[in-house]
């Protein structure tokens, strides 16, 4: 790994003793290392060949007096002058010399300078010995260098697997991706997985190390969270309880007819109980929001919004009857799941094709009026307002008043009280299904309606339920052609406790945020965020100054809220009992809990915090930094600040310009000529240029590199200011400033990044033509296998 405490190669000058004297070099010459290879031979004979004919006729001189001894009276007239000119020349020679040295120890010196880019900060800084500083060290000290291996160091880093890399090299003769062996591909697949988090996952990683925590607050409802997770965990009490936890709910919710004991409870009195206490929709979907219409204007009223439900029968949209449809070969494995369940609560075999088929049959009706958010959109069907009342009269067969007082209780609502839907035709032919399904007598005993709830609850608590209900759920998503991979247990667990016990998770992360090192970080990137917009080539002043218009209003800020104390949270979980071998009913009281909670939202006109939310968002002229942004292993306040400027200094100016300036490419022309320059280089450094490799970028692609050239420039330009305002900064591995402010940032995981399919190359190649700017870097990240070896010019 190459230092900065380290030098080039000195260059080192080599001068013959004589006793004759040496002729002056002229002010041309240049250091040897310098030169091109193929010209330092030849330059060296010719300075031998001048050097061998100015001495001579000095050495030739004793030889021509001892053959010419008989011409004693010229030897004695010549012997004075020639050794008076004899000393003028070495004292003319020597002088020469020591002007030759003193400008080569010069230029060494400068060239030692520019070439370590500001060497000698790595001989102040000292190292940081902190925990947190000692695993990220020996987390480097795993990963890839991109100084010591400038020429493929990029395929491996961020939003790069050996996959990718290996189309990007294939077939491109003397490409390292072609010439590296298994043990490499191991190695390299290693590197890969000791890579930083996505925010993300590096979000909830923390939020698990603090749910396994011993120490820290002791409080009731701290102990309640954790229990919950803990009781998340458990596998074996889960997989032991097996399905009688659900089939003692269904008892209490009055049977069902599949097992031929159902005491046929009310329609709508079901529904309203499914969504007060178990946050189960089966014919719609209910949540909280502001209407677009009125934020504009300053409004910060929530409303009831009302919405097609998530459906479990598979559909797809047919875009030329535009309505939705059920496949033939996706309803055959959703039958079988659907007889699966059914087997695993103990139906009898007899009546289990007929439930079957009478849920399926009712889910299919449902589904016609079902449509995608692109088509609702164009057909003006979001945000549709009207008064509880009005709704009533379209869909009369749902008790919409009682439904919705259950699902918000405590609230107080009225048949005045506006709402917006997002599928009136689906919510106006749902209820006309509901009216034919209920109308069937002779359908009335099997209640196909009840049994259409409890399936949908069973849905609801599968999370809950032991492997066999969720290997079930497994199957019919492999049978569906969705081959993702299974989410580990404790990172589900994580996000099932946030449900329920967000107010303490958030109490606790700000317990635990570094408060005064986010916000100077916030304020340097913003900063050096408006001074890059100064720089840009704008197509027009009007864009110009509408922009900087709309930045200078803006106010960057973490997010801040008066957040609860621990007394307070103690009392808003008094009700809540934890048992830490009882999963299944720990998760019912969450589920209630986190109705409870949309209902807070709606009584509550302040912003609602997302406690995973990990990208930044605009609330009035205010831009909001979530907690969730600075979370080890991408911040920690005793990193060197190198590292926190390269992973989340880079990350929070690549999501303001991303926020901030969603059209650049029609504002700016600079946007175009980075983005091709570093395209250029791109190409330049894999030697696909002229081999059928290239491609032009789209103007989405070219947005996307200027965005992320930029969010690296702007970090490092931040970094650097806080350096000004606090000189000193420790040090990780031996690493210079600038070495590890790049190297930290070759580590961001870029998977989660909703613009990565805009990005054309690997995001950390970015290091490669940042450092063409000369003085930069700790050393050239010149490929010397590359075939090109002309510099990069600076973008």
């Amino acid at each position: 790994m190459i230092r900065m405490t380290e030098t080039p190669t000195e260059i080192e000058l080599s001068v013959q003793t004589s006793s004759e004297p040496e002729p002056e070099r002229g002010p041309e010459l240049q250091p040897l290392s310098h030169l091109p290879p193929n010209t330092q031979n030849l330059h060296q004979a010719q300075q031998q060949s001048q050097l061998q004919l100015s001495v001579l006729p000095q050495q030739q001189l004793p030889e021509s007096n001892s053959e010419h001894q008989d011409q004693s009276q010229f030897s004695e007239e010549a012997k004075p002058v020639w050794t008076h000119h004899r000393k003028q020349l070495c004292r003319f020679v020597g002088i020469c010399l020591c002007a030759v040295i003193v400008g080569l120890v010069y230029f060494t010196h400068q060239n030692l300078q520019s070439r370590s880019g500001g060497n000698k900060e790595a001989h102040t800084v000292t190292p940081c010995l902190s925990p947190a500083c000692q695993w990220a060290s020996a987390h480097l000290s795993m990963s890839m260098d991109p100084f010591t291996r400038p020429c493929d160091y990029f395929l491996f880093s961020c939003g790069s697997d050996w996959g990718r890399g290996r189309q990007r090299g294939q077939g491109i003769p003397g490409h390292p991706q072609n010439q590296r062996g298994q043990s490499d591909r191991r190695k390299d697949r290693r590197l890969r997985e000791e890579k930083i988090k996505d925010r993300k996952t590096a979000l909830l990683q923390h939020l698990r190390e603090i749910l396994e925590s011993s120490g820290g607050p002791a409080g009731s409802a701290v102990q309640k969270a954790k229990g919950f997770y803990h009781s998340c965990l458990d596998i074996r009490s889960i997989e032991e309880a097996r399905e009688e936890p659900f089939l003692t709910l269904i008892q209490n919710l009055g049977g069902w007819a599949v097992s031929g004991q159902w005491n046929q409870s009310d329609f709508n009195s079901t529904l309203g109980l499914l969504m007060r206490d178990y946050a189960t929709f089966p014919f719609f979907n209910l949540y909280v929001g502001k209407d677009p219409k009125e934020i504009g204007h300053g409004t910060n009223r929530r409303y009831i919004q009302i919405d097609q439900p998530d459906l479990l029968i598979p559909i797809e949209w047919n875009s030329k009857i535009e309505k939705s449809q059920v496949k033939t070969e996706t309803l055959r494995p959703f039958l079988a799941s659907c007889q699966r369940y059914l087997d695993l609560l103990g139906a009898p075999l007899s009546s289990n094709i007929i439930h079957v088929g009478m849920f399926i049959s009712l889910s299919s009706e449902l589904a016609v009026a079902a449509a995608p958010l692109h088509y609702r959109l164009s057909k003006g069907q979001l945000y549709q307002r009207m008064t509880i009342k009005e709704l009533r009269n379209q869909a009369p067969l749902i008790d919409w008043l009682g439904c919705l007082q259950a699902a918000f209780h405590p609230l107080s609502l009225s048949e005045d009280d506006h709402v917006l839907l997002h599928n009136l035709p689906y919510i106006i032919q749902m209820s006309r299904t509901v009216g034919k399904w209920l109308n069937r007598h002779e359908l009335s005993a099997r209640g196909p309606l009840h049994t259409y709830m409890i399936f949908n609850l069973l849905h609801t608590l599968m999370p809950a339920l032991d492997s066999r209900f969720s290997e079930t759920v497994r199957n019919l998503s492999v049978a569906l052609g969705n081959n993702e991979g299974v989410v580990p247990r404790w990172k589900s667990c994580v996000m099932e406790t946030e449900r329920g016990f967000d107010s303490v998770l958030t109490h606790l992360l700000s317990e635990r945020t570094a408060r005064t090192e986010a916000e100077e970080i916030i304020q340097n990137i913003f900063s050096s965020f408006k001074s890059k917009l100064q720089e840009q080539k704008w197509t027009d002043k009007k864009s110009f100054k509408f922009v900087m218009k709309k930045v200078e209003a803006i106010i960057p800020k973490l997010w801040t809220k008066e957040e609860m104390n621990a007394v307070a949270l103690d009392l808003l979980f008094s009700k809540v009992t934890i048992s830490r071998h009882n999963f299944f009913s720990n998760y019912v009281q969450l589920l209630s809990l986190w109705q409870k909670r949309q209902s807070k939202h709606l009584s509550e006109q302040a912003a609602v915090d997302d406690i995973l939310s990990v990208t930044p968002f605009l609330l009035g002229n205010e831009l909001i930094f979530p907690l969730g942004m600075f979370v080890p292993p991408l911040f920690h306040p005793t990193y060197p600040r190198a590292m926190n400027y390269g992973v989340v200094g880079f990350l929070i100016a690549k999501d303001i310009l991303h926020l901030l300036l969603p059209d650049i490419h029609t504002q700016s022309k600079t946007v175009h000529a980075v983005g091709e320059c570093v395209w250029a280089h791109y190409l330049t450094v894999t030697e696909k240029a002229g081999r059928g490799g290239a491609f032009s970028l789209s103007a989405a692609q070219q947005q996307e590199v200027w965005v992320q050239y930029s969010a690296l420039q702007i970090a490092l330009q931040a970094y650097h200011r806080s350096l000004k305002n606090h000189p000193s900064d420790t040090s990780l591995s031996g690493l210079s400033n600038t070495h590890l402010f790049l190297t930290s940032f070759s580590q961001v995981n870029c998977d989660s990044d909703p613009y990565r399919e805009f990005m054309p190359l690997e995001p950390s190649f970015l290091i490669t033509a940042i450092c063409a700017k000369p003085n930069l870097c700790p050393t050239n990240l010149q490929c010397t296998s590359n075939t090109q070896q002309h510099l990069l010019n600076p973008c």
